[in-house]
């Protein structure tokens, strides 16, 4: 029952953020919904061309309170978090996917693939229906997955 709640929060919560965070500047990465211990956590991840900064997020803060509360997507207590996604952000959307063709990536998967391990690295090459393709760095191992089987994929800022 939380999984489905949780899904339809989000998706209610992203439709009411996304035109607040436009007003702002900003558009939304992700939102999630979550319990972690005994609290549950609504999380909106916010995003602009630059970066965000505390500004930014105490503005969405702010700005989408209010509406929340009008909205009351969630029975209940929780915590309302508003950050950027971080330098190594995870790619979630194909959105996300097609926007960083050519960055680097790091992944790690459910379950090891032969030959490749369960954690590497590379260049997003292409990303098509929910499929990631991944060149190492010296562009001569090229893998495909289905992004279904990783635990995450997130952009490697970090060299």
């Amino acid at each position: 029952m939380a999984n489905s709640k949780g899904k339809n929060t989000v998706t209610a919560v992203e439709e009411l953020a996304a035109p607040i965070a436009e007003g702002l500047g900003l558009r939304i990465w992700d939102v999630r919904y979550l319990k972690e211990g005994s609290q549950w956590f609504l999380r909106i991840f916010i995003d602009k061309d630059g970066g965000v900064d505390i500004n930014d997020c105490e503005s969405m803060s702010r700005a989408v309170d209010e509406p929340l509360d009008r909205l009351d997507p969630i029975e209940g207590e929780y915590i309302l978090e508003v950050s950027s996604p971080g330098v190594e952000r995870e790619l979630i959307r194909p959105e996300h996917f097609e926007q960083f063709i050519g960055a680097d990536i790091m992944v790690k998967m459910i379950r090891p693939i032969e030959g490749v391990g369960k954690e590497f690295k590379g260049v997003l090459t292409a990303y098509e229906d929910g499929m990631v393709t991944i060149t190492d760095h010296s562009g001569e191992n090229t893998v495909t997955i289905s992004k279904k089987d990783a635990a995450y994929i997130k952009l490697d800022d970090f060299e």
